[in-house]
């Protein structure tokens, strides 16, 4: 037998007295079944997010650059520490974010539109991210990067399958339960670079930077530094 089952013998078949006497041996003293909530009525929804199946179909391909996943890499737990992580699709090219305090909407959306910046315009076209609520601000991000944000569907880390692969290799620089505040911007810079100057098989073992200015040489635009 069921909870649900004594719930509906409780509340629906009970009469009169009977019906009283039951309630008063419940712990709530409630005389009405309170629903559960609903997915879709469950609070913390981030305002405004446009889904992935939205997200040009020359995103979800690797020949067009210029499309990005994202993520963070978090700390010890009560540090609030944590790395951000941009890679772009087709190349495997990858940019870290540092955050000199926690990891709030705002200082996300400050990192991130910092670090976009210092992009050519023809490398803005997308980025793709969990709904963490570190994204709160995203509206904020496309307007003054130009960037469109997508948004995964919830606990589908394999549609971001290029970054979590990436934050992998990332672990190697930054282990887990350690403190990522340690590590300011200029190391970041550094790890970035080595793990962008690292020959890959799945990219017949060309590095990410040599492919990023291979695929920006085939669409006939400026390359792109090869450091972050």
């Amino acid at each position: 037998m069921s909870h649900e089952t004594i719930y509906k013998a409780l509340y629906v078949q009970g009469r009169g007295e009977l019906k009283r006497e039951l309630v008063r041996h419940l712990r709530t003293g409630r005389s009405l079944r309170k629903p559960r909530r609903t997915t879709d009525k469950r609070p913390g929804r981030i305002p405004g997010m446009v889904n992935i199946s939205k997200r040009p179909k020359e995103a979800t391909g690797r020949a067009v650059p210029g499309h990005w996943e994202g993520d963070l890499i978090l700390g010890k737990a009560g540090t609030g520490s944590a790395i951000g992580t941009l890679v772009e699709r087709a190349s495997r090219f990858t940019l870290l974010l540092h955050f000199p305090g926690k990891h709030t909407a705002q200082e996300v959306a400050d990192a991130m539109i910092t670090k976009i910046h210092q992009l050519p315009e023809q490398l803005r076209m997308s980025l793709t991210w969990d709904q963490g609520r570190e994204m709160a601000q995203h509206e904020r991000i496309t307007d003054e990067t130009g960037m469109e944000i997508y948004f995964c569907d919830p606990h589908s880390p394999w549609q971001r399958g290029t970054n979590e692969n990436t934050n992998g290799l990332l672990r190697q620089y930054f282990p887990k339960s350690t403190d990522l505040s340690q590590w300011g911007p200029g190391y970041l810079d550094t790890v970035a670079a080595e793990l962008n100057s690292r020959p890959r098989k799945t990219l017949e073992w060309e590095t990410p930077a040599e492919r990023l200015v291979k695929l920006l040489n085939q669409d006939n635009t400026p390359g792109v530094a090869t450091t972050t």
